[in-house]
């Protein structure tokens, strides 16, 4: 479904299962920081609201998007990590260096997660422009970190 026919912070929390003595990595790219805080803010935000102890939430942060994969790799190796959440903006340019970085970190992202067999959520705003990009970051489409957040909650029940 397009995010412009959804909000991103809008979820149904019916089937998560207790979350308070799980562990959750965040991976957070500087690239874009006024965007990532923001998404990272909205993932630690749910996370909490829905059990998670505040430390048992780790935050670690990489360079940019790309940089992602290897991050999550770096927790997800750890056994008491239960779930890790990627979040990073990449913004269509004038080149097609989008389409590189974003099929590289989805395809690395479920290569991490099948690996250890763990959760490993794809938190990446992918947008034609700064603009969009914002919009999913707490603006009219919602927060792009409440929805990975949700998603790592949901997949810990299976």
């Amino acid at each position: 479904m397009a995010t412009s026919l959804k909000n991103l912070s809008d979820y149904t929390a019916s089937t998560f299962v207790d979350i308070s003595e799980k562990r959750f990595g965040l991976v957070v790219a500087e690239w874009n920081r006024d965007i990532t805080d923001v998404l990272a803010q909205g993932a630690f935000d749910t996370l909490i609201k829905h059990g998670a102890k505040e430390e048992n939430i780790y935050r670690n942060t990489v360079p940019g998007s790309f940089e992602l994969t290897l991050g999550a790799q770096f927790l997800a190796q750890h056994e008491e990590i239960d779930a890790v959440i990627c979040l990073g903006v990449v913004i269509r340019g004038d080149t097609k260096h989008d389409d590189y970085i974003n099929h590289a970190v989805a395809q690395g992202l479920t290569t991490v997660g099948l690996k250890f067999n763990k959760p490993v959520i794809f938190g990446l705003v992918t947008t034609n422009t700064l603009e969009q990009a914002q919009d999913r970051a707490g603006g009219k489409h919602g927060n792009k970190g409440v929805e990975a957040a949700a998603a790592a909650i949901h997949m810990l029940g299976f």
